[in-house]
């Protein structure tokens, strides 16, 4: 049968995915291994993947030209969805978390804060966080955290760069952000069928950690209303402007407004590129002849200088190195949708109210467009072979479409700046023993943290000396 009747029945097609005897298996691999769940599921069934736990039916995408679909090409039919709904109750209606209008207006007004001209004027405040972090490391004795180090210098370096505000006595924020991400990811994979009143550990936690980045947000306000900056050009300032244009006369709802977009602020603009920074220092120690590399170009482009904006098209081999780091442990490994109306999904049916994940973790692993997709492998980011690299949707850890982080170019210059100075100065190992394994969170974090150990390398012990 050809013709208008069959291309409707092909759209009312169900996509392949598990049976339902295979729910036990789905629900614990929800609770205890939510990639291998994505991974599995599409590796077995495609492009399109129904995914039938309980009630819920969960969408799977993956294919670069569907992914598109989802979020550019008919990205007004796709609100927010799994993980981030439930994260509306720590974070409010930020900027991660809206849709519609109140997020178009929050994005006009966050983001000249990003343009190429201030970020590129804040690479020499990004460059002296991390000069003083590696003078701390090479001091250290014993195994660091480098993952809570992170977190620290990507906390310090939002504060300075974004609020021109000085976050360091914020002691609480890391474990508070961690706390609010497992309590949205436990109601996520309950479905909300917890009621939120049960005195649980983590809800008792999550309440704690509201609290906390609550107050923070409110002290962060006040500091700047009391001491405002004249033309500021950061977000802070940029927040107090609008509210006070937009006041209505309920003073209550604008710094309600100010407090969730701050919070949501302080989360996306540290945690995804501290993960990515635990990952890439995991995958170096693993690749001793990449570590060598890195530092070779340190020191060729920088010598013993602090890195400029323009050392950004120099350090090719670390920004490469960057890229595929963020290719095999996306930070933002979900990308969580709800259908606001029925729609067509590589002539499947998708209806109005289903979840639809786009997941970059299996996009960036997906044989068909990606050699050998385990390997770590920088040289697949060789400026040298444009030609090497796939589709533009097979490669998403930004996202795309209207949803593009808007803060990619603060994290990537970041994440270049850490990697040159550490590795040109320091070795760092892992701790004897250590098992590294992903724990998808909101963010794609190395689970129980990362100890390393710190080894000064000759040109800097005789710096030093």
């Amino acid at each position: 049968m050809t013709g208008p009747q069959h291309e409707a029945r092909a759209a009312r097609t169900t996509p392949p995915g598990p049976p339902r005897r295979a729910t036990i298996r789905l629900l614990k691999q929800l609770f205890t291994d939510r990639l291998a769940l994505m991974g599995d599921n599409a590796g077995t069934y495609g492009d399109v993947v129904r995914i039938a736990i309980g009630p819920k039916a969960m969408y799977l995408v993956n294919h670069p030209d569907l992914a598109k679909h989802v979020l550019a090409d008919n990205a007004a039919n796709y609100h927010k969805g799994i993980g981030l709904q439930e994260a509306r109750r720590a974070l409010g209606d930020g900027l991660l978390t809206s849709d519609g209008e109140t997020w178009r207006k929050q994005r006009r007004t966050i983001q000249p804060v990003f343009q190429p001209k201030r970020i590129s004027r804040q690479a020499g405040v990004v460059a002296a966080e991390v000069e003083a972090l590696v003078k701390r490391l090479a001091t250290h004795e014993g195994p660091v955290e480098i993952l809570h180090e992170m977190t620290g210098l990507t906390l310090g370096v939002l504060g300075k760069t974004l609020l021109d505000a000085e976050l360091g006595g914020y002691e609480t924020l890391g474990h508070s952000f961690e706390a609010v991400q497992d309590q949205a990811m436990f109601e996520a994979v309950t479905l909300s069928m917890v009621p939120q009143w049960v005195p649980l550990k983590k809800q008792l936690e999550f309440r704690t950690a509201r609290d906390d980045l609550r107050r923070i947000a409110d002290e962060l306000v006040d500091q700047r209303l009391a001491n405002p900056v004249e033309n500021g050009e950061d977000v802070l300032s940029r927040l107090i402007a609008t509210g006070s244009a937009e006041d209505s006369g309920d003073a209550g709802a604008s710094r309600e407004r100010m407090r969730d977009e701050l919070i949501t602020l302080l989360l996306a603009g540290h945690e995804t590129t501290a993960s990515t920074l635990g990952w890439a220092f995991h995958l170096i120690d693993e690749h001793p002849e990449v570590r060598e590399r890195l530092h070779a170009e340190a020191v060729e482009v920088l010598g013993e200088r602090l890195p400029g904006y323009e050392d950004l098209r120099r350090l090719t081999f670390t920004v490469a190195v960057v890229e595929e780091v963020m290719r095999l442990y996306p930070p933002v490994w979900l990308l969580p949708r709800v259908a606001q109306a029925d729609d067509e999904i590589g002539g499947y049916h998708v209806p109005a109210g289903s979840d639809v994940v786009v997941v970059p973790y299996t996009l960036h692993r997906n044989p068909e467009f990606w050699t050998d997709p385990e390997r770590f492998d920088p040289g697949r980011f060789d400026p040298a072979n444009p030609a090497g690299r796939p589709p533009r949707y097979a490669y998403l850890p930004f996202g795309a479409g209207p949803r593009f982080c808007i803060g990619n170019s603060l994290g990537v210059m970041e994440a270049v700046f850490v990697l040159a100075m550490t590795v040109r100065d320091l070795e760092l190992r892992k701790v004897p023993g250590k098992v590294v394994e992903p724990e998808a969170m909101l963010s794609l974090r190395v689970r129980g943290g990362l100890p390393m150990t710190v080894h000064p390398r000759a040109a800097r012990a005789l710096r030093d000396a």
